[in-house]
């Protein structure tokens, strides 16, 4: 006999036990000190910023803008798989329970993502409101209403496969949920919050009436659920092989004059497939911008010299600890291991990939602490980044390649 409440218990579990598995990875000791630092530099940083804000900052604007965000973005996890177009669809009628579960759980991930964001952003708030916080509680309330609304909405607009209606929904709901949180943090008339809630509302009815003759979309739900478990594992890659992740080539052929310098000889094997499996494959190419972009921003952003010269270094540990999965990505290829080349070339030519990548960004990085901390600033911080890279890259990182070639 069908237990949908069985089927949600197992779901779940066998859900939370695949991510701890891989968070152990992902939160080992080197990136939680690394992380620890970051924060608490963002931290002080914005701390020393609020202190510098006027009166009339748009305080009430700023943190409704983003906090609108969190509160328009409303996934909701079904926990759904491939099979389940076939043996589950017959029982869509026996799932309304199943489905409430998904809506409970959703609400308390995001609930504590919106307890996040306020508390990170109350302080904005409180330095144009007198070091006001005994409002946390009152906004929290109103958010996780609104993120209850948003969130039913959403299920709703999930009966359609229209991508204009789905693009549509989020940008009406995103200025709805904006204007309201507004007037919320400016302290207007709850007169104008009330407006803006009813609106909400009247667009649930709206999609349920529209929705009642429509069936449930299964291949979009499904395809959501398998897009979000791919963002992990591609995320949970970057410190260890995920043997279920697909691997996606993407051709860039903008980039094609970084190969053209690569000899065709039999030494330049293993710096060929290297070198177009990091251009092309996987996610390290936008890893390494991604990591440079954010890196240049908050060394932009810091005035203290020190610390711009610190940040370079450390922006260049995660990017060369993320990059380490690419020396195993062709570990499971019978055909590279047929390679008639010497077996020291391979590590060979990973370290100088490696390393010319690390140079790159120690140079970008530099370029960013010279548009803010002088042209000293920035010799001493590209020599402290080459001077990690090549420590990184011949030491550091030697232990892990002799463990994984073993």
């Amino acid at each position: 006999m069908f237990d949908e409440k069985q089927l949600w218990k197992e779901r779940l579990g066998r859900t939370v036990k695949e991510l701890s598995r891989y968070l152990r990875y992902i939160f080992n000791g080197h990136i939680v000190i690394v992380m620890v630092f970051l924060l608490g530099t963002a931290a002080f940083y914005y701390q020393e910023w609020i202190k510098t804000l006027p009166d009339d900052f748009p305080a009430a604007a700023v943190i409704a803008i983003i906090l609108a965000l969190l509160v328009t973005y409303s996934p909701i996890y079904t926990f759904f798989s491939e099979a389940d177009k076939i043996f589950l669809l017959p029982l869509e009628d026996r799932l309304l329970n199943y489905f409430r579960r998904s809506m409970a759980a959703s609400f308390f991930v995001h609930a504590y993502l919106l307890v996040m964001g306020l508390g990170v952003l109350l302080p904005l708030y409180a330095a144009v409101n007198d070091g006001n916080f005994k409002v946390f509680l009152p906004f929290l309330l109103f958010l996780l209403t609104l993120k209850l609304i948003n969130l039913l909405i959403r299920w709703k607009i999930q009966y359609y496969i229209e991508t204009s209606v789905h693009i549509l929904d989020t940008c009406v709901r995103y200025a709805v949920n904006a204007v309201f949180l507004y007037f919320l943090f400016s302290g207007a008339s709850p007169i104008f919050m009330l407006a803006a809630g009813v609106l909400l509302i009247l667009l649930y009815l709206f999609f349920t009436m529209k929705s009642r003759d429509k069936g449930l979309k299964w291949e979009y739900l499904i395809d959501q659920e398998e897009r979000r478990i791919t963002s992990f594992y591609r995320l949970a890659n970057m410190f260890t092989d995920v043997p279920k992740l697909k691997d996606r080539v993407k051709r860039r052929k903008w980039l094609d004059w970084l190969l053209s310098g690569i000899p065709f000889k039999q030494d330049a094997t293993f710096k060929n497939l290297y070198i177009r499996t990091f251009l092309r494959s996987g996610d390290y190419f936008g890893l390494f911008i991604r990591l440079t972009f954010i890196g240049a921003g908050a060394i932009y952003l810091i005035s203290y010299g020190m610390g711009q010269i610190l940040l370079v270094p450390l922006f260049m540990y995660l990017t060369g600890f993320q990059l380490l999965p690419l020396w195993n990505h062709h570990q499971d290829k019978l055909w590279v291991k047929l390679y008639p080349v010497k077996g020291d070339i391979q590590e060979k030519s990973f370290k100088q990939l490696l390393t010319g990548i690390l140079y790159v960004q120690a140079l970008l990085l530099s370029l960013a602490v010279l548009a803010n901390g002088g042209w000293l600033a920035s010799l001493l911080a590209f020599t402290v980044g080459i001077l990690f890279a090549y420590v990184y890259t011949h030491f550091y990182i030697q232990k892990r390649l002799a463990g994984s070639r073993a």
